[in-house]
């Protein structure tokens, strides 16, 4: 396939990162898909726009290849980051320096769907594809998929392959495992009394929160994989009164199917440590861990082995920490291949960027999975 020159490229990711598209911001996350579907239609590709809800933007289903029902290849990518409207003029604006392509989501990852995108128009275009090709655009993948998971699940059950597009890491290493991510909220209720007149009459429900998160931290296994954090708390309403409420948030991260279970049902099943007070826990696991098959490790060799035609090693990180839309297809069964998108670093940061020099290799290798798979 011709690759675009570096120009190109640049200005083909650059407007994309340009339509800010934050999570919660659905009209931007549209905008984005516009860009998409414009392009899509204009090369007559196949498009399903798929009405967002809960108050997030759509997605998109593009398919390509020969047209039966066999099982296909499964392209995953999101077009929402985590940056706020007004990031790019403010604190992150596009920019080119040196290898380096600066802006709002060019590493998570418009980038990687920007390139993908270009791989899939080629194969199309060239009708060389072996399998089925359907390409997903997600709105919502930052907040943990919480309406688009039934559709990549959807997908995934006529997927033979899955193909992500996340960054790449440590240097453009494709992902072949992730950690399984799990949400909870924790509500404690406690008496409220005068902190100096009636302090023996109050139940602190600040103080019951602080036990509990002490247990739950306690839970943190790192030779296990296990790890829990609370990132966010919020409680009591003035200096003198002895609290009423506490209400935070738990991150919790597992290797395995199992170890969701079991850790999940632990923090589902906190009691009160003190007297008087009530606790409240909901929340469950939001991404199934996504483990390394047989099946991905074969994946994993032949993206290799494509790689060292094309020029160039492609590595593996075969775990990671952070979840994706690719734990879905994992946990169906799907040989998933995950950070196949661009090089660069910064994610979620104002000093996010994406590699230039890794775009074209990048390109290529996609282009060749969606050929020659199957």
């Amino acid at each position: 396939m011709h690759a675009p020159d570096d120009a190109a490229l640049v200005a083909g990711i650059s407007a994309w990162a340009a339509v800010e598209s934050p999570t919660h911001d659905a009209a931007g996350v549209n905008r984005a898909m516009d860009l998409v579907a414009a392009e899509a239609a204009a090369t007559a590709i196949a498009v399903e726009r798929v009405p967002g809800r809960d108050g997030l933007g759509d997605s998109l289903v593009l398919r390509a290849g020969p047209g039966r029902q066999d099982p296909g290849i499964l392209l995953l990518s999101h077009l929402d980051t985590v940056h706020p409207v007004g990031t790019l003029g403010r604190d992150l604006p596009i920019r080119v320096e040196g290898d380096r392509l600066y802006g709002p989501g060019v590493y998570d990852m418009k980038g990687g769907a920007w390139l993908a995108f270009q791989a899939f128009l080629a194969v199309a275009k060239a009708g060389s594809a072996r399998l089925p090709l359907a390409f997903l655009f997600t709105p919502d993948e930052e907040i943990g998929s919480p309406t688009t998971r039934g559709l990549i699940e959807d997908l995934g059950r006529g997927a033979a392959y899955a193909l992500v597009t996340e960054p790449g890491r440590d240097g453009g290493k494709v992902v072949t495992a992730r950690k399984g991510v799990g949400r909870f909220t924790i509500e404690v209720e406690g008496r409220p009394s005068h902190a100096g007149t009636r302090h023996q009459d109050g139940r602190s429900a600040i103080d019951e929160a602080a036990r509990q998160i002490g247990a739950i931290n306690a839970l943190t296994d790192y030779a296990r994989g296990v790890t829990t954090n609370v990132g966010v708390i919020a409680g009591g309403t003035a200096d003198n009164v002895v609290a009423q409420h506490c209400r935070f948030s738990v991150d919790l991260r597992v290797v395995t199917a199992a170890d969701g279970d079991l850790y999940a049902d632990k923090i589902l099943g906190l009691k009160p440590a003190g007297e008087g007070v009530r606790v409240t826990v909901s929340g469950g696991m939001n991404r199934p861990p996504y483990e390394r098959s047989p099946e991905t490790a074969r994946l994993y060799e032949q993206a290799r082995d494509l790689a060292a035609e094309l020029g160039f090693e492609l590595g593996e990180v075969p775990q990671t920490g952070g979840g994706s839309d690719g734990n879905f297809t994992a946990a169906l069964g799907v040989p998933t291949l995950d950070g196949l998108g661009i090089d660069g670093d910064g994610a979620h940061t104002l000093a996010e960027y994406g590699l230039i020099s890794s775009v074209r290799p990048r390109i290529a290798l996609m282009a060749a999975l969606l050929s020659r798979l199957g």
